[in-house]
């Protein structure tokens, strides 16, 4: 064979063996695009005194997520994966600032919280330096939203309305003429008892006491001592429910027989526990309505008992729209970016559980209400309601759709905080 011939052969093989290959081996289809992940952070206190209210917290928060996720949404074409980022800020200001930081770090894009407003002031103006939006269910001390960060947003009435609200129904409901005032040292208690103050000595009530603790005191007979000593219709207390259920024993045993009032981190389950028998006759008031009295209310009591064998706190209907509101902000926006997110917010026009949910100029929920209670055999029995505006059926999820629910008596509504 000559040169020629045999180039002719190597060159027929090599073919043949290319054609041979490329039958046995056809070229792998375009690997699918991964999950595009939102990362929504959670931040309360899951541990200590507070941490019944923070676990309540996180579990409206998981709840959102899974029926957000149910909803299989899609931006720019790629599927859609919301994920829960939750960390424990134990109700401290100094770790509420290193939650916010690892956050940041995390790059989140979405922040639900803090629950204390004691967390959620020094946190914000981190959130706002990395343009990252922060709803909080729960903190209520005007501050938050007064600081001028565009970051800022809260689903429930301020303290500046819930005090003003238990000034005047101490003076005109209850009949009070003097009162003493205590408060637990927080942004939260402080800022609360300020405002009921202001608002009760503007109705003609004599503020004969006023005495402070903090939020992880147990005895109180010192303070309840003197208070005693004046004789005073009532007593008022600005703080939580851990503080606030042992207080009223200890007011009983010492013979201190003054109605007790106090807002919205007083009024939970948990208090009753703490207070026992002696709680009866309490009074308390929680911006925004009762959980029965809610459009989406009763199906998300029965969900939340189905999932977590357990009755709702306090603020878990709030955390679950708090989600559901970022949620519809990336739909609008198409995307998860944080600034896209955050271009949303303030066009927020929303039917959640806890009723119709948008933003006035600070970033304030409009028509907040709130609503009084008297505790009655162990449980919050609702007394009237304050303000708000009547809110419009929720908008349907996937997951409510699926599965309608009947309603059940709820316990009281979840409010404002810390």
């Amino acid at each position: 064979m000559n040169v020629s011939a045999r180039s002719i052969g190597i060159s027929l093989a090599a073919t043949l063996a290319l054609i041979a290959c490329s039958k046995e081996a056809p070229p792998p289809l375009p690997a699918q695009a991964s999950p595009l992940v939102v990362a929504i952070g959670h931040a309360a206190p899951l541990t200590g005194p507070q941490a019944h209210l923070g676990k309540d917290n996180e579990n409206g928060a998981a709840l959102a997520i899974a029926d957000a996720n149910a909803e299989k949404l899609k931006f720019g074409g790629r599927d859609v994966k919301f994920e829960l980022m939750s960390e424990d800020d134990q109700a401290d200001p100094k770790q509420g600032t290193l939650v916010a930081q690892k956050f940041v770090d995390a790059k989140v894009d979405a922040v639900v919280g803090h629950l204390n407003s004691g967390t959620t002031i020094p946190a914000s103006k981190i959130y706002n330096d990395a343009g990252i939006p922060e709803v909080s269910p729960s903190a209520t001390n005007p501050a938050y939203t007064k600081q001028g960060f565009k970051t800022a947003f809260r689903l429930m009435a301020n303290d500046e309305q819930q005090g003003k609200a238990l000034g005047q129904y101490a003076a005109g409901q209850l009949k009070t003429k003097t009162v003493a005032v205590i408060d637990d040292k927080t942004a939260y208690g402080e800022g609360l008892a300020d405002e009921f103050k202001k608002a009760a000595l503007a109705a003609g009530v004599k503020v004969v006491a006023e005495e402070h603790t903090d939020d992880k005191a147990v005895d109180f007979a010192a303070i309840l001592t003197k208070v005693k000593g004046k004789r005073p219709d009532l007593v008022f207390y600005g703080g939580m429910d851990a503080q606030g259920g042992p207080m009223v024993a200890q007011m009983r045993r010492l013979g201190l027989s003054s109605k007790f009032l106090t807002g919205d981190g007083g009024c939970t389950v948990e208090f009753h526990k703490l207070a026992g028998a002696a709680g009866d006759g309490a009074y308390c008031s929680l911006p925004g309505v009762p959980v029965d009295k809610m459009p989406g209310g009763p199906a998300f009591k029965e969900k939340y008992a189905k999932k977590f064998n357990a009755e709702i706190q306090l603020y878990a209907p709030y955390v679950y729209d708090a989600v559901m509101v970022i949620v519809e902000a990336a739909k609008r926006a198409n995307g998860a970016d944080p600034a896209n997110i955050l271009a949303e917010l303030p066009k927020t026009d929303y039917n959640g559980v806890t009723g119709h949910i948008n933003f006035d100029r600070y970033g304030d929920l409009e028509n907040g209400a709130i609503t009084f209670y008297v505790a009655k055999d162990g449980k919050w029995e609702s007394l009237e309601t304050i303000g708000g505006a009547a809110a419009a059926a929720p908008a349907p999820t996937a997951a409510s759709a699926a599965a309608p629910v009947t309603p059940a008596a709820a316990p009281a509504s979840p409010a404002a905080k810390k």
